[in-house]
C-alpha cells in the first residue's frame, strides 16, 4: 500500500478463476445489491440501471475492457492502516462493495476499525466507526449514496478506510461486484 500512497499494509487481488467461497459470496450478494443500486440511481437520476445477476454485470464491465477482478485481501500489521479512499476501477463501478473481517479484534489485533466518512454539499464531513467482529462483514457505498434533502435527493460522497492498527494482526476480505482496467 505504502508505494501507492494509500496506507501501510499489504493487499492482494485475486485471478480467475476465483476461490469458490469468493466467487459465491459475490454472486449471491448482488442480485438483492443490484435492486439497492438501481433505485439509488433513480432517485439520483442517473440512467444506469444494474441487471438482475451477477455475470450478465461481469459481461457488461468486460465488454468495456474491465476484465480483472477486483476481489481481495487485506492485511495489515501493527501501525498498519488504509486511507480513505473510494474504490474506482474504471468507467463502469457498481455502488456499493462488501468487506469482511477475517480476525477477530482484542484477540488478532488492536485498533484497525473500520472507518466510512460521508460528505454532503455544504456540509462538514461526518465518519463513522463500524464495529466489526470476526465473521462480520459490512456493504457500504463505493463512491456515493442518495440523502433526501429539502429539494429532493442528493448525492453524498463517502470514503473509507481502516484506522492504524496498535498492535496484532488483521485480515480482511473485500468483495468489489465490478472488475477493472
Amino acid at each position: 500500500m505504502a508505494r501507492h500512497g494509500y496506507g501501510r499494509g499489504e493487499y492482494r487481488y485475486f485471478t480467475y478463476p476465483l476461490p469458490g467461497s469468493v466467487a459465491m459470496l459475490r454472486s449471491r450478494l448482488y442480485p438483492a445489491l443490484a435492486a439497492l443500486a438501481n433505485r439509488w440511481n433513480e432517485a439520483l437520476r442517473i440512467e444506469t440501471r444494474y441487471p438482475a445477476g451477477h455475470a450478465a454485470y461481469l459481461e457488461r464491465c468486460h465488454r468495456a475492457g474491465q476484465t480483472r477482478p477486483t476481489p481481495l485481501m487485506l492485511r495489515y500489521g501493527e501501525g498498519d492502516y488504509n486511507r480513505l479512499h473510494q474504490d474506482l476501477y474504471g468507467e463502469l463501478v457498481f455502488p456499493v462493495q462488501a468487506t469482511i473481517l477475517l480476525s477477530e479484534p482484542g484477540r488478532d489485533f488492536e485498533g484497525g476499525e473500520f472507518v466510512l466518512t460521508e460528505q454532503r454539499p455544504r456540509m462538514q464531513s461526518r465518519a463513522e466507526v463500524v464495529p466489526l467482529g470476526y465473521g462480520d462483514g459490512v456493504l457500504f457505498p463505493v463512491h456515493h449514496r442518495p440523502v433526501r434533502g429539502a429539494r429532493g435527493f442528493h448525492r453524498a460522497n463517502l470514503r473509507h478506510g481502516v484506522s492504524r492498527i496498535r498492535a496484532g494482526r488483521r485480515f480482511t476480505l473485500g468483495i468489489i461486484f465490478h472488475d477493472a482496467r
